[in-house]
């Protein structure tokens, strides 16, 4: 029986690839539930530090099985979250404090539109398409988009695509910010994974500190944020800094910076 999510961890990062091509790697029940497991898994592992997440070609993620959703299976329903779901645990991924970057192969629609809005960042293939169908679908989201597209994107852009149910390509994903890179196609995970190697030869208690500390800071206003950072900030460097340390540090980002110019 084929796998339905594939894991694979090199150099301390953990790929993770929605494996179920014939359906458009469409969100099942099953789906669902390797998906979880393999992200937990990934995010439990001592041996990873990042977390890549992508579909096998020709798409990202159609979204959920319209045929099981309209089966009456309360499988893919029983997703939503309610008000005792701990506000980490509201979308499709479960939480952890390691950085997931979404790959985006091919389409990203409705419920995979949602899967990659739940990523920390994204990197799109040339081929990459977004669209939230969930109003031609007549369904409405629960993983988060109308919280989460809007703030990547701005409200009138959300508005409209969520009213439109119209496709945007890559190069306009990029322009309105909604990814952070677009890249050839069959240069899609040799940069993703060069991105998440830079971010695995940083301090990876810092990383997840400021990771939390941005998850923290978008559920308070934003006055209320800085003193969020401001705190996180003084328990920090009140466990006590090495200088020696500091300073051989400061001379490798120096390196570093002077090598990327």
């Amino acid at each position: 029986m084929t796998e339905l999510v594939l894991t694979e961890t090199h150099d301390r990062i953990t790929t993770v690839t929605l494996n179920r091509p014939e359906a458009r790697n469409a969100l099942s029940g099953a789906l669902i539930r390797d998906l979880r497991k393999a992200i937990r898994s990934a995010q439990d592992d001592d041996s990873t530090d990042v977390i890549v997440l992508t579909g096998a070609d020709p798409t990202f993620c159609a979204g959920l099985d319209l045929k099981e959703l309209g089966s009456g299976s309360g499988t893919l329903t029983d997703t939503a979250p309610t008000d005792s779901t701990p506000i980490d645990q509201r979308g499709p991924l479960p939480p952890g404090p390691k950085p997931v970057i979404g790959a985006i192969n091919g389409a990203a629609i409705t419920g995979g539109f949602e899967l990659a809005l739940a990523c920390d960042f994204l990197v799109a293939s040339d081929r990459a398409r977004f669209a939230d169908t969930h109003a031609r679908v007549g369904i409405q989201p629960w993983w988060g988009l109308t919280v989460l597209l809007p703030q990547a994107i701005g409200l009138r852009r959300a508005r409209e695509m969520s009213a439109t149910g119209n496709f945007i390509d890559a190069q306009r994903a990029l322009d309105w910010g909604l990814v952070n890179h677009v890249v050839p196609h069959d240069d899609l995970l040799s940069f993703t994974h060069g991105l998440a190697a830079d971010i695995a030869s940083s301090d990876q208690r810092a990383v997840r500190q400021i990771y939390a500390t941005y998850a923290a800071g978008s559920l308070v206003t934003t006055g209320d944020a800085w003193l969020v950072e401001s705190d996180v900030a003084a328990a920090w460097q009140g466990k006590g800094l090495d200088p020696d340390e500091i300073e051989r540090r400061r001379q490798g980002v120096t390196d570093r910076g002077r090598s990327q110019l």
